[in-house]
């Protein structure tokens, strides 16, 4: 019996994107109904550390998006280790502070991207907390329902429930992100904006999206 899974590193298809994305947002969504059972249930660190595995699990599909339009090697190999880094994948969770400070636009969002930042390995330590017990510090034992309480516990499920989003991803909608965005990629970020504005218009036109406003233009130009 192997003693490690082989990990793929390789290019996907738009198809198998799409089925990738899908996944990640059914079990993130099983997973945020965990927590939200265990939240009733008293189990305030399980539920906790199950949030930040649901935070995680939603955080492939961005990283998936990025594969997508991967233009060689050397990104394609990045994304992946972007995908299987606990790290990379929980970025998101800043989002209840980001908003609290005024954060209402798309350039509001830069520090979710910051490579600087601490809150990712925050997110990953609280998820480990509330799991194992740990001897830190100058020798003080970390046991989890010591160390986690009900707020804490609370406020990540509820995030959860927020971010873990149960969708289908089609092909198409990744053969449009690839058509629009793709000659755009890490480049100039003004242009990033008109090509997501016009991937939504053309979502919309191939009926993936609500029809009326282009939410994703308002998102980018003004606020939400």
């Amino acid at each position: 019996m192997q003693k490690k899974l082989d990990a793929y590193r390789g290019k996907l298809l738009p198809a198998e994107i799409a089925k990738g994305m899908t996944v990640a947002g059914r079990n993130a969504r099983r997973l945020a109904d965990d927590a939200a059972t265990l939240l009733a249930a008293g189990s305030f660190p399980t539920a906790t550390s199950l949030a930040a595995l649901a935070i995680e699990e939603s955080g492939k599909a961005s990283i998936l998006r990025a594969l997508a339009l991967a233009r060689d090697d050397a990104e394609i190999k990045d994304e992946w280790k972007a995908y299987r880094s606990h790290t990379r994948k929980n970025s998101a969770w800043l989002l209840p502070a980001l908003a609290a400070s005024g954060a209402r636009k798309l350039d509001d969002l830069r520090p979710l991207f910051d490579q600087d930042s601490e809150h990712p390995f925050l997110l990953d330590q609280l998820k480990q907390l509330g799991f194992y017990t740990d001897c830190l510090g100058t020798g003080h034992w970390s046991v989890p329902t010591e160390v986690i309480d009900e707020h804490l516990a609370r406020m990540l499920v509820k995030l959860a429930d927020v971010l873990a989003k149960s969708k289908d991803v089609t092909e198409k909608e990744i053969q449009l992100w690839i058509e629009h965005v793709g000659p755009i990629w890490k480049r100039d970020p003004s242009w990033m904006k008109t090509a997501l504005a016009n991937w939504y218009a053309a979502m919309q036109a191939a009926g993936l999206a609500p029809e009326g406003e282009n939410k994703m233009e308002q998102f980018v130009r003004h606020d939400i």
